[in-house]
């Protein structure tokens, strides 16, 4: 038999119609129905770097109505045919979040926090890591790479405990200089005040205890902090080194990578300054892509894992094979 759509169309109807028919079909649909559970499996992906185990975990995914103004320099219809053509849906924005962790020497690290308290779709980091085996104790250091609620807010808990009370906290020494400046804050525009006032309800009495990193630096054994700047005046990613293998931990480099690894020239509206983080993704992007480094992105899609390749005057994602034995 050729097999074309027509066929497909009537194997799939006569697969129905069968199903309709069938006493045992039926059975076992039904039966298949009410032992279903909902929800899926903890989030959590591990894969290596050398001898380095790195784990991607997962924080949730948001969804919001997409604004005219989710890209500051698109048309609302551009960015729906770019929805629509990686099959998402239009009317809305989707947004994976997925701090990364892994083990160096006698150092468990965390790289970004997630959203803190469980709420819906989002804030699983914790549960996530528990799944993974992981007690949020036993992490010794915990690395930021920039001061948005996102990557922030799972420093405490909703008591306003810390949920790794045991680890060391790293923040870019431009991001602080920047969120900590009370001038900053009072120039900023009020839509910027509320953001302001979450850095510091989250790093209240912890002034004297954070460790400020400079880029450029080998900052934990094997991880080397490097300048992004753009989404915040601090932004920050990392390259983890072990043996000939890299991974470049492009925190917000991208948001949603069907938008802005695709044209990495649209600006999105977290950006507080475009250009700059349009030159800094296409000087990131050339690099990773000439070295053919594997690249984890915080809004990357679980398991935020893949390659960045030139195509042309743009880029495109590749995701990793999924490794079912790290």
């Amino acid at each position: 038999m050729k097999m074309n759509r027509r066929t497909l169309l009537a194997a799939a109807s006569a697969g129905s119609a069968a199903a309709v028919l069938s006493p045992v079909a039926m059975t076992s649909n039904a039966s298949a129905q009410a032992s279903t559970p909902g929800g899926q499996a903890p989030a959590f992906y591990r894969y290596k770097i050398g001898d380095i185990q790195v784990t991607s975990v997962n924080d949730g995914v948001f969804r919001m109505p997409l604004s005219d103004t989710f890209v500051r320099n698109a048309k609302k219809e551009e960015v729906q045919a770019a929805l629509a053509a990686a099959y998402l849906p239009t009317e809305e924005m989707t947004i994976w979040f997925n701090p990364t962790l892994f083990k160096t020497g006698s150092q468990l690290v965390l790289i970004d926090t997630g959203m803190g308290e469980p709420k819906g779709p989002v804030g699983h980091v914790r549960p996530n890591l528990a799944a993974a085996g992981i007690d949020t104790k036993s992490i010794n250091v915990v690395v930021i790479s920039h001061f948005h609620a996102d990557h922030i807010n799972g420093i405490r808990n909703g008591a306003g405990e810390l949920n790794f009370p045991t680890a060391e906290i790293m923040v870019p020494a431009t991001e602080w200089a920047f969120w900590m400046s009370d001038d900053n804050m009072n120039k900023a525009p009020e839509a910027m005040k509320g953001a302001f006032g979450n850095v510091r309800r989250v790093f209240k009495g912890l002034e004297d205890k954070v460790k400020r990193y400079e880029a450029g630096k080998e900052i934990v054994t094997g991880l080397t902090a490097v300048a992004t700047p753009g989404h915040t005046p601090g932004h920050t990613s990392f390259v983890l080194a072990n043996g000939k293998d890299r991974v470049f931990i492009q925190s917000d480099v991208t948001n949603n990578p069907h938008l802005f690894v695709n044209n990495p020239n649209w600006h999105v509206m977290f950006d507080m300054d475009g250009p700059q983080a349009e030159a800094t993704r296409r000087k990131a992007f050339d690099m990773v892509a000439a070295d053919k480094m594997l690249v984890a992105g915080f809004h990357f899609p679980f398991p935020a894992t893949g390659y960045i390749e030139k195509a042309g005057s743009s880029y495109r994602l590749v995701p990793a094979s999924w490794n079912p034995a790290p």
